[in-house]
């Protein structure tokens, strides 16, 4: 029997990754190989849009309102440092340097700055962590999607996006909320499922991505993954511990998402003017995803390792100016 299911875990991000990079090599070499109509078309880039569509509402689904108070504030503080570092970075990118800086482009800096690995930050903080560092993610999974990024893009004038086609984003999101806060047996459900349409949603994306935009792409997207992992690991283990963490949670969520690889595609689809430069947004996307999932978990175990080192023993400390050795027993005076 071939591991093949053992061989993708090995890859970082590797659900996505892998089958993005398939869908890649089929879309550049045998673009018509699924152009057949029926079922098998429905799974090509053809059926991207519906793929996303289900992945959205099992997120939904996840995102419960009975959190304490305590692992609410710290999750809305670090998604605030998460959100807040990639628009300090990326909106002066767009208005003062033409949109590109180095060849990493507004988009995907604000992409990758912006969006947490989920399953990774969960992963991290359930075997490092506490029940507190666990449930921060909640406020933090509104970063799943390109919702929020349509909202910045937008709110800072750089995308003109149909109000509809917004909310045509957000709805599935809303629904899955909905009814996951209604019924845990759904919540469990449609949440426990997210990882198998992962693959498929990074399979058909890629089929939209041409391999010519990789070799494009170069060391840019190894450069934006360390930056991602350096930057928003400090402001986000920072604004942890001011808020009364450990700074475990800060220092997991570090890392860039791996479906945030299917954002640029769909602000090219809601927005055509940025169309030109998805693909290769895409590229350095998913390489940030690779570079900080290496790396998150070392830093996150430093993390662990400095709030769990014990304290050192009290050294003896000896008056010489008593003249009294420190072992010296005192005479008992009769």
């Amino acid at each position: 029997m071939m591991k093949i299911m053992k061989a993708i875990e090995r890859v970082p991000g590797g659900l996505m990754v892998v089958p993005l990079f398939l869908g890649m090599i089929i879309n550049t070499f045998f673009p018509h190989l699924l152009k057949i109509g029926g079922f098998t078309q429905a799974l090509s880039g053809d059926g991207y849009n519906t793929v996303l569509g289900m992945y959205l509402f099992t997120v939904g689904t996840k995102m419960t309102l009975r959190t304490a108070p305590r692992m609410l504030t710290r999750g809305c503080g670090i998604l605030a440092a998460k959100v807040g570092t990639a628009m300090c970075i990326a909106l002066p990118v767009a208005m003062f340097l033409g949109g590109d800086i180095f060849g990493l482009s507004t988009l995907a800096l604000l992409v990758a700055f912006s969006d947490t690995n989920g399953g990774m930050f969960l992963a991290l903080t359930s075997a490092m962590g506490d029940k507190d560092d666990v449930g921060t993610y909640v406020p933090q999974s509104i970063e799943t999607g390109p919702f929020l990024t349509m909202i910045i893009l937008v709110g800072a004038g750089l995308a003109k996006i149909p109000w509809l086609d917004m909310v045509s984003v957000v709805a599935p999101i809303l629904v899955g909320a909905v009814l996951g806060n209604l019924d845990e047996d759904l919540r469990e459900f449609f949440g426990s499922k997210e990882a198998i349409i992962v693959p498929f949603m990074a399979f058909t994306l890629g089929q939209r991505i041409n391999l010519q935009s990789v070799v494009n792409g170069g060391p840019q997207g190894v450069a934006l993954g360390v930056m991602v992992f350096v930057i928003t690991g400090t402001v986000c283990i920072f604004v942890d511990k001011w808020l009364g963490g450990t700074g475990i949670a800060g220092a997991a969520a570090s890392s860039t998402a791996g479906n945030s690889a299917a954002v640029p595609i769909a602000i090219a689809q809601a927005d055509p003017t940025y169309a030109a430069i998805a693909p290769v947004a895409t590229v350095h996307v998913a390489a940030s995803v690779i570079v900080t999932a290496v790396l998150t978990p070392l830093l996150t175990a430093y993390m662990y390792r400095r709030v769990h080192a014990r304290p050192p023993a009290p050294r003896e400390v000896h008056n010489f100016d008593s003249g009294v050795p420190p072992d010296a027993t005192p005479a008992i005076k009769g």
